[in-house]
């Protein structure tokens, strides 16, 4: 691998690089994200490949140094994985398997044909889309950082510089001084996006301030949220991207050495980020006299265990440096005293990302997109009761309905839209009068959620909101540290009540107790986890209280979803008798005849709702 000894050796080798791309401008990507991985997506990636060699068709473009094929990052539309783009026409096969690829190969390749089955569908209008620019779910969407996903192998360092990878940090390194790198990042506007919002910008200018011989940067890449992913895909896709946004950051506050925090669930990540290290630092991009500069900068993988709290900033560098991951009391910011009491600098996975982009096109550029506080664009996981689930990525100011209806294609099943979750198991719940509302940190803090990492997970008519608080206040109480009592016995007692509550055995004192209790814990907690913890509890009674109430004086679940206030019903007048409930009912609780009306025993009913989901006529009901 040949090492880069100026900005000039890097630009000659992205000429050569793009040069040979553009040889092979026709190329078949396929998203080996873990996702797609999961479903089958190495097995298609290995047959389309048998069936290239065997067709004699990938001789030339091996010879002009690419390939025809290229396994790459996520592509964000994760529900319809595996997914195959074959450019430069775009199209877009979803839902691929290993059998598909001799039809891919003979028929799009060879004869210039289409495999119909294989195109995606408008789930509104049943309609096939050919192009992928053309379907709703990316039409919608604005993709700064998750352009290069579909376009390059993340292991291959070469495929990163062919795309104009690394300039950024040539021009920071040879064309700007650490104080005008700053100011750029300042004037940008860019905010963390893991969850505080805080500026970057000042962040850095503390930093930098410190005098010391070491200093520390650390990506957090530790990202916890039930049904969040943004971050693990950015550093599988796109390894390069984070390590390019470190080293600017490096060279602008003075930091000689890096970290990036990867859970140990992301394996994938993991190992791309390993390799992409190492390629970096064998090309000269990383380590000893940088591109021949004078500056070095080391970067390491740590590995986290998988704690909740560790993605907190105090937790996670105690867990760097071998301790429990416990917060500490911030009188003492990081900037002066973090990592190893070294000042320090701490950023997500997206947040260094976008540094190369602002570094590359400007702070006008970046502070054009997004609102008056919140700049550029921000990834969400889509997930939950709705038609299209991945990663969408769009300019700060799009609204809810933009995210859940245009680009996401509404609630699935064609049920009704309840409320949507933001910010991860510490964000709020949102009904529908807030489906207009702009998405940025300011707005979403205003009405009691967060943005958080960008989970967004949506829910339908059928979704309990007691029960939805209770699971968030379940799972942070499992979380918490329990360095701080607040936390630690504030989450007990609301996850105690919000139980009682589902099974229809509080009272109207309780409620105002859970209430008051969520308050407290919000104020007198240590940590971010503690502070943000009630948001799901405070936000569900302020947007949905009439359900609790429900659960409480009139012991019933609106959504039939708490199973010790509710019972299956036979409605006698769209009964067939079918008999197909008495067959699956697993505890013979269901009495009747072929072709007569069926009753249900409530006495044998276990409430497992098995009746109501074979039924074909709707002739089960929930009281």
């Amino acid at each position: 691998m040949q090492r880069l000894q100026s900005k000039q050796a890097l630009e000659d080798l992205h000429q050569h690089l793009q040069a040979a791309r553009e040889k092979t401008e026709r190329y078949i990507s396929v998203c080996t994200g873990t996702g797609c991985l999961a479903n089958g997506a190495g097995e298609v990636l290995e047959a389309l490949r048998r069936e290239i060699d065997s067709a004699g068709l990938d001789v030339d473009v091996k010879a002009a140094g690419a390939g025809l094929i290229r396994g790459t990052g996520c592509h964000g539309f994760c529900g319809q994985g595996p997914l195959v783009v074959i450019f430069p026409e775009k199209i877009f096969y979803q839902r691929v398997k290993p059998k598909d690829a001799a039809s891919i190969v003979k028929k799009t390749l060879v004869n210039g044909e289409v495999v119909n089955r294989l195109l995606y569908k408008d789930p509104n209008t049943g309609e096939p889309i050919l192009h992928e620019h053309e379907i709703p779910y990316y039409k919608g969407q604005k993709r700064l950082l998750m352009s290069a996903n579909g376009h390059i192998d993340p292991k291959s360092i070469e495929d990163y510089i062919a795309i104009g990878g690394y300039q950024a940090l040539a021009k920071a390194l040879t064309e700007m001084q650490p104080a005008a790198i700053i100011k750029e990042v300042t004037d940008a506007g860019l905010r963390g996006r893991g969850g505080a919002g805080f500026p970057t910008g000042w962040k850095w200018a503390d930093a930098a301030k410190h005098e010391s011989k070491v200093k520390y940067l650390v990506c957090n890449a530790d990202e916890g949220d039930p049904g969040a992913y943004m971050d693990r895909s950015l550093l599988e896709g796109n390894p390069h991207s984070v390590i390019e946004g470190m080293i600017i950051g490096a060279w602008a506050v003075g930091a000689t050495k890096g970290y990036i925090y990867v859970r140990k669930e992301y394996p994938l990540a993991m190992d791309n980020a390993t390799k992409a290290i190492k390629d970096a630092t064998a090309m000269g991009l990383l380590g000893d006299d940088i591109l021949g500069t004078g500056f070095s900068f080391n970067i390491e993988i740590a590995r986290g265990g998988g704690a909740f709290v560790a993605g907190e900033s105090s937790a996670l560098m105690a867990s760097i440096m071998g301790q429990a991951a416990e917060p500490r009391s911030k009188y003492i910011h990081a900037t002066q005293s973090g990592l190893y009491n070294k000042p320090t600098v701490l950023n997500n996975v997206e947040t260094w990302a976008n540094v190369p982009l602002i570094i590359k096109n400007g702070a006008d550029w970046y502070a054009g997109i997004g609102t008056k506080t919140s700049k550029g664009t921000k990834i969400f996981s889509l997930v939950g009761d709705v038609k299209d689930t991945g990663l969408v990525e769009v300019p700060m100011g799009a609204t809810l309905r933009e995210v859940i209806f245009d680009i996401g294609g509404g609630i699935a099943n064609d049920r009704k839209f309840k409320a949507v979750q933001t910010g991860g198991p510490s964000g709020g719940v949102l009904p529908e009068s807030m489906l207009d509302m702009p998405i940025d940190f300011d707005n979403l803090a205003e009405v009691g959620s967060m943005m958080g990492s960008g989970g967004m997970i949506v829910m339908d008519e059928h979704t309990c909101m007691v029960d939805v608080a209770r699971y968030y206040i379940e799972f942070l109480s499992r979380e918490s540290c329990g360095k701080c009592t607040p936390c630690r016995e504030g989450l007990r007692q609301m996850l105690d009540i919000l139980t009682r509550i589902t099974r229809g055995d509080a009272t109207m004192d309780d409620l105002a107790l859970l209430e008051e209790l969520a308050v407290v814990v919000k104020e007198a907690s240590l940590c971010g986890l503690g502070q943000t913890a009630p948001n799901p509890v405070l936000s569900t009674l302020k947007y949905f209280r009439e359900e609790y109430e429900a659960h409480i004086l009139e012991k019933r679940c609106p959504a039939g979803v708490c199973t010790e206030l509710i019972h299956y019903e036979v409605i006698p007048e769209a009964c067939t008798g079918c008999y197909l409930c008495k067959v699956r009912c697993p505890v013979e609780a269901i009495e009747g005849k072929p072709k007569e009306i069926h009753k249900i025993d409530q006495s044998k009913c276990i409430k497992c709702g098995v009746c109501m989901d074979v039924c074909r006529y709707d002739a089960i009901k929930v009281e």
